[in-house]
């Protein structure tokens, strides 16, 4: 008798996030569902879930596309307001989400969410509005403004723009939380000399409002954007570092501070997006590994993207760090475990140095593609940077706390504290801006829309086949061979 086809549950659960993806990517285009279309796959899922048969997959691709597509809807009629008012005279308060620095036009710049237009009343509305203009002398993020402009349209994750507006500060942020991110930025301006300073606190929380120009120019040429932005990259390095510093205290002290550290960070950084991304995967991954359960990489990565998405669909239409995120992960989650085992075979330590260039390169073989056809630019030596500034940059954003703190509670003698982080910054930037001066370091080229597809189905196509070919030879990848 011919045996049955069963899958397994991680696989349809793994399928139905995937679906939801898909559904809430169409809702852009197809607009709204009934939530009857929800319910009636739901209760088909329900009748055939016993089974795990073909019926089944069926049932959980059309629940996982019928709620994708009703959530996204409802949330395109949140953003009615928008297209409305483009072009129209707007007074509304909103929440600053960033430090505003001043624009090419010498206005103040800065985004802002949490929206309520006054005039005309419309509450609650989601979505970022860039803002530039005056009025106050200082705009920090945080802050509750009023302000008057009219509403541009604009491309990209943000909804909408005002330029040359009026606002004025109606409550300034006092919080411990907002208060302590202040005089810690004030802290390192004390103790470090610029731009040892923002270079430091684009390692560690992201913060680039005052960092050089050229500096920046530098960063993007030789692949090293990724060490400044508000990402997962800086709370992984840091989990990373505190679990191999903790290796011989149990698993649960190991799991309390690694979980005190993500909400320390997601606080520091105001939830911001990416942070929260890495945050849930983190979460999930040290939830896993505490009780026992065996790491799924790739169901987690799908949870999270679920998580995050339902909760702000605008992620998904228009989100590019989103996409990046995800891709980095999955580079370093799923694709560098396998080239690892094909390299290393059965070995338990593998060295930090070559653990460092493979996840590297995984990452930027999941990324290039996007990057390719969004940005139209690649840096040819950006796997050679990352291997000579991958390794320092924990040790840096360790030297730059310390330098944060003696400059906010012992500000005379910040100076000589900080002395080990200056010259580890200095010496970043200046490695950094000797590879910026490599010849075509950086090239430009844009690819089409289908041109990046086949580039990920061919990349899909052989990790599948890699995999495959390593687990019959080496046996199941285990936790160990990951670092997060």
């Amino acid at each position: 008798m011919k045996q049955r086809l069963k899958f397994r549950l991680t696989t349809l659960i793994t399928i139905g996030l995937i679906s939801f993806l898909i559904g809430l990517g169409l809702a852009r285009f197809s607009g709204n569902i009934l939530f009857a279309w929800v319910v009636t796959s739901g209760f088909l899922y329900l009748f055939a879930a016993r089974k795990r048969s073909v019926l089944t997959l069926f049932a959980v691709v059309l629940f996982g596309i019928s709620a994708g597509l009703w959530r996204g809807g409802r949330f395109l009629d949140q953003l009615e307001p928008y297209r409305e008012l483009t072009g129209k005279q707007v007074t509304l308060e909103a929440k600053v989400q960033s430090d505003a620095v001043y624009n090419k036009s010498k206005q103040l710049s800065f985004d802002v969410n949490q929206i309520h237009f006054i005039e005309p009343n419309i509450a609650s509305v989601p979505g970022r509005i860039t803002v530039n203009g005056f009025g106050e002398q200082a705009v920090y993020r945080g802050d509750i403004l009023k302000i008057e402009g009219k509403l541009s349209p604009v491309r990209g994750s943000r909804q909408a723009r005002i330029s040359f507006s009026n606002f004025k500060a109606v409550k300034r942020d006092k919080s411990v939380i907002e208060n302590s991110r202040r005089s810690f930025i004030a802290g390192i301006a004390t103790a470090l000399p610029e731009p040892a300073a923002s270079f430091g606190l684009g390692l560690l929380i992201g913060y680039r409002t005052s960092l050089p120009e050229i500096t920046t120019d530098q960063l993007a040429i030789t692949g090293l954007t990724h060490i400044i932005a508000v990402s997962g990259y800086n709370l992984t390095i840091i989990i990373r570092s505190v679990r191999r510093f903790l290796g011989k205290t149990s698993k649960y002290q190991q799991t309390i501070i690694c979980a005190v550290l993500i909400l320390v960070f997601l606080f520091v950084t105001d939830f911001s997006a990416s942070i929260v991304r890495a945050s849930i995967v983190s979460g999930l991954s040290l939830a896993a590994w505490y009780y026992g359960r065996k790491f799924k990489p790739l169901l987690l990565l799908m949870l999270a993207a679920v998580i995050t998405s339902a909760w702000n669909p605008l992620y998904v239409w228009s989100d590019i760090g989103w996409y990046l995120s995800f891709l980095a992960f999955f580079g370093i989650l799923v694709v560098a475990p396998i080239i690892t085992r094909r390299i290393y075979g059965k070995r338990d330590e593998v060295p930090n140095l070559s653990l460092l260039l493979i996840e590297t390169t995984a990452a930027q073989i999941m990324t290039a593609p996007i990057i390719l056809y969004i940005f139209g630019r690649a840096s040819l030596i950006g796997l050679a940077s990352n291997l000579v500034i991958g390794p320092l940059v924990p040790i840096a954003m360790l030297f730059t706390l310390f330098a944060g703190i003696s400059g906010m509670f012992l500000p005379v003698l910040s100076g000589f504290i900080a002395y080990p982080s200056r010259l580890i910054l200095r010496y970043i930037l200046e490695v950094v801006a000797l590879f910026a001066r490599v010849p075509n370091a950086l090239i430009e080229k844009t690819i089409n829309l289908w041109h990046m597809l086949v580039m990920y189905i061919v990349i899909v196509a052989v990790t599948i086949v890699a995999y495959l070919q390593t687990k019959a030879k080496y046996g199941t990848i285990t936790d160990k061979d990951r670092t997060i």
